[in-house]
């Protein structure tokens, strides 16, 4: 299989708490993984490890066979991050904003221009590039968001939470732009506290609990292997706890 990100063994302590337990899984090129976990789990501070956000203490991370934190240029070339908090100035126009986001990956001129075009054309705002993002709904700040993540082009994306506190429409808008990401060759780790949104968009899952990997496999091998349909069952039966509190 050709994989585009290796994890090996990472480990992440917060004074006497392990919040990360030596976790390993490899992310297949092209695929959009479904990252899971109660809260407390720590799935969030591997994620926050594997955007090079939070250092961790132990293991090693690859991205295309190259070790991330020895080639840490090269890796947040290709890293794409939609944070669940939003991430843009209310002071800059969408097209600013998602020009400056782009323009930090070293494009400019010609480039640059038809990257931050292209960017909110894909996410359904290029007719609002002139207007500040105070005047936009929260679902059209969360695809300003991702059109900031995406300006780049890059191979791999993380989208954390990205349909939080959005109308249905907004969010089924989102999950669309998701698929077409993938369909045109972006690798997506996903995570969210809404199963259905999984269900949709993922065709891999990893469910952690207390620091550690306790399923990791496609979808529908989880849902036989454990002869259930409904993915919110399995997690529930795997973690005793509510996805969303």
């Amino acid at each position: 299989m050709n994989y585009i990100l290796k994890v090996k063994n990472i480990e992440k302590s917060y004074g006497e708490r392990k919040a990360v337990k030596g976790i390993s899984f490899n992310v297949e090129d092209g695929e959009v993984l479904g990252f899971l976990g109660p809260n407390g789990a720590g799935k969030s501070t591997s994620i926050n490890i594997i955007s090079t956000v939070v250092d961790f203490d132990k293991g090693d991370i690859f991205f295309k066979d190259k070790d991330i934190i020895k080639n840490k240029n090269f890796f947040k070339s290709n890293l794409g991050v939609v944070p669940q908090d939003i991430a843009v100035f209310s002071d800059l126009t969408a097209y600013n904003n998602v020009k400056f986001f782009c323009s930090l990956y070293g494009f400019r001129g010609k480039r640059l221009k038809e990257n931050v075009e292209e960017a909110l054309k894909f996410v359904g705002l290029w007719e609002r590039k002139n207007d500040l993002p105070t005047s936009f709904s929260g679902g059209m700040k969360r695809r300003l968001n991702i059109a900031c993540a995406i300006a780049h082009k890059p191979k791999l994306l993380i989208m954390d939470e990205p349909t939080v506190g959005i109308d249905p429409q907004s969010r089924n808008n989102i999950l669309e732009t998701v698929k077409k990401l993938n369909e045109n060759g972006t690798t997506i780790i996903y995570t969210s506290h809404y199963m259905e949104e999984v269900e949709s968009v993922c065709n891999k899952i990893i469910i952690m609990d207390e620091g550690e990997i306790i399923e990791d496999g496609s979808k529908d091998f989880i849902k036989a292997k454990y002869n259930k349909e409904n993915l919110e069952e399995i997690f529930l039966c795997l973690t005793g706890k509510a996805l969303r509190d």
